[in-house]
């Protein structure tokens, strides 16, 4: 599908301020009508990789000038954007979806407002909201922590200050090292659902809904590519009583010591620890 803008509308500027616009994730076509509509208007646009943005520029048949505004930039190149809104309408977008999320501009937000200037944002496509809609994971509560730390370590003390959050947890991760990451969770989070959503939009979109060993053991086999939504269920204290606990536990002290049990069962219940080891040592009693 192509969207072509109205040459006429084209000529028509907008008011000066900056003007955040949600880019499509992968399909062209998910593109808003409002978000066209400004970006035809705008005197120019801020973006991550001029080359990207100049692709769905292109489709859309729109030439505005580009300027880079990234992690890389400097806060000279922020003051010059924020001077520039003082009289033009400015739009930032970021390679795909909606910007700031997990992505460069929230200082560029900041200081424009600091300086007054109108700031407006526009909804559209969100990876991490298409990837909790698609996995059929609680989605009442939910919290999103951006990517992954790459070394193992810090991932696994990331997955474990989150493992007791009561809400579905939602990450961004990269296909290289997804696997590494479903192995953190299952030694972090034991026994929770876990779903991995990929080529979102896209004609091969996969959305794959299991335990962390076996998913490990599907991606192991078949490598995957591109950004991924990894998405964690909530624990399971709200379903657990006390006699689901005690099996837990039961199960859980043929094999290990008290305190790993008892960390164990916590990590996949979010029960609480003290409650938990005291319930153990009263089992091992008897």
């Amino acid at each position: 599908m192509s969207v072509r803008v109205n040459r006429e509308h084209q000529s028509e500027t907008l008011s000066a301020g900056l003007y955040i616009v949600a880019t499509p994730i992968g399909n062209l076509a998910d593109i808003t009508m409002r978000a066209v509509d400004v970006l035809a208007r705008c005197a120019g646009i801020a973006c991550e990789d001029t080359r990207v943005t100049g692709k769905l520029l292109r489709h859309l048949g729109i030439s505005k000038p580009l300027w880079r505004y990234n992690d890389h930039s400097e806060p000279r190149d922020r003051a010059k954007l924020v001077q520039r809104m003082q009289t033009e309408a400015v739009v930032l977008v970021s390679d795909a979806g909606t910007p700031l999320i997990s992505d460069p501009g929230y200082r560029l937000v900041r200081d424009a407002r600091e300086a007054g200037i109108t700031v407006t944002s526009l909804p559209g496509a969100c990876a991490l909201i298409t990837g909790l809609t698609l996995s059929g994971l609680p989605n009442d509560r939910f919290m999103f922590a951006g990517f992954l730390p790459t070394k193992d370590k810090a991932r696994r003390d990331m997955l474990a200050d989150v493992a007791a959050v009561t809400a579905t947890l939602i990450f961004y991760e990269t296909g290289p090292r997804l696997v590494k990451s479903l192995v953190a969770i299952e030694e972090t989070m034991p026994g929770r659902e876990v779903s991995v959503a990929r080529e979102l939009t896209k004609l091969f979109e996969e959305c794959r809904t299991g335990t962390p060993a076996a998913l490990t053991a599907h991606y192991t086999a078949h490598p995957p590519k591109g950004e991924i939504v990894l998405l964690v269920a909530p624990p399971l204290e709200a379903s657990f009583n006390a006699d689901d606990a005690d099996a837990l536990l039961v199960d859980a002290l043929k094999t290990m010591k008290a305190s790993q049990a008892v960390a164990q069962v916590a990590r996949m219940t979010g029960l609480d620890r003290k409650a938990l080891y005291a319930r153990a040592m009263e089992l091992r009693r008897h």
